[in-house]
């Protein structure tokens, strides 16, 4: 029986454990460029001893922010700042995989420079408001994408990963879950494109096909993970048959040779086991737990075969030693579960009203 103690090797990286840091928005880049800080590198060094590390989703364009002092990597600045954190993390026997998020719909043209909007497949804005730096406001109406746009967000993507490697990442997380771009094009509610990037399933799948196609050819397909929230309602989102559309997006991507696909589950278990069924490789676990945060039990999802790894959020915050504390069974420090919704998935930032998942 294989234990979530165990290493694993993902992607031709070594990994001293299963456990995996779980990506949470931190809203720590603070200043217009964007660029991390030292309090982040100190964050994530704190946490090296997970098996991987994902990082907080990080915008692969200007219009990709949807959140206030999220980190870019699209300018040389934030490359050379994002390395302080890589070293920090490498220096500690730590892998560290950047997230690489657009947020789509969802966000507001305050958070945006240069007279930028909020962009989506479609012209159908999110039910909900959003932090800004001048407090809670509405989603707005995002600006449709042409198919030239679509094309550069693409390219977008591929050029963000190739900036992670620059920056001593060991690899990236595309994220494809929770209601942020690439969920959008997916999702029936958000994408109501009659041409190649929608109406059936095989046109919403294509975005996610091609943003992940461009990522592997970049940097590798074993250095690329992709993250995927099938039936996840959060951020506005309505998904009628997501086992025939993730069925199909899997079978479309799984000759690409991924690190991982790295599943946060819902209610539905059984679309769980079909999924990691369908998938040939590395299977990321963050299991369903609302209204409680990941714990101990988790750790048998490895032990039985359910996941080859297995995904802490909100435990990590309280506990950056997590898994020592695992392997001892305890104790833990409790999350101020006060500051974010609540379900290990979810994360929180500092500024106390502001919940974010990603």
């Amino acid at each position: 029986m294989t234990t979530a103690f165990e290493p694993i090797v993902l992607g031709g990286t070594r990994l001293a454990n299963r456990i995996v840091m779980a990506p949470m928005t931190r809203s720590r880049a603070y200043g217009p460029g964007a660029e991390p800080t030292e309090l982040m590198a100190t964050y994530y060094a704190q946490r090296a001893s997970a098996g991987l590390i994902v990082t907080e989703g990080v915008q692969p364009s200007m219009v990709g922010q949807g959140y206030p002092d999220t980190p870019g990597l699209h300018s040389p600045g934030q490359v050379r700042a994002w390395r302080t954190v890589t070293d920090a993390v490498h220096r500690e026997g730590g892998v560290i995989f950047a997230q690489l998020m657009h947020t789509g719909r969802i966000g507001h043209p305050s958070l945006l420079p240069d007279g930028l909007v909020p962009v989506g497949p479609s012209a159908v804005a999110a039910q909900g408001r959003v932090y800004t730096h001048e407090g809670l406001k509405d989603f707005v109406t995002p600006k449709e994408l042409s198919e030239a746009e679509i094309r550069q967000t693409i390219a977008d993507f591929a050029n963000a990963a190739h900036n992670a490697v620059e920056a001593g990442f060991d690899g990236v997380e595309i994220h494809g879950a929770n209601g942020y771009l690439i969920h959008q094009f997916l999702a029936d509610n958000t994408n109501h494109r009659s041409d190649a990037w929608g109406g059936g399933v095989e046109g919403r799948i294509r975005f996610a096909v091609d943003v992940t196609t461009a990522v592997a050819e970049a940097i590798g397909g074993r250095r690329v993970g992709l993250r995927i929230s099938p039936g996840n309602r959060y951020n506005d989102i309505v998904e009628d048959n997501p086992g025939e559309v993730y069925g199909t997006l899997l079978k479309r991507i799984r000759n690409l040779d991924l690190g991982y696909l790295h599943l946060m589950e819902g209610p539905d278990s059984a679309l769980t086991a079909q999924l990691r069924k369908a998938w040939p490789g590395a299977f990321v676990l963050n299991p369903f737990t609302h209204p409680d945060v990941t714990g101990l039990d988790a750790l048998k999802l490895v032990d039985d075969g359910s996941a080859d790894m297995v995904a802490y959020g909100a435990l990590f915050l309280a506990n950056p030693d997590l898994p020592r504390r695992l392997a001892a069974g305890g104790p833990f420090n409790a999350p101020d579960q006060s500051t974010f919704y609540g379900g290990d998935h979810r994360g929180y930032t500092d500024y106390p009203t502001l919940t974010v998942t990603v």
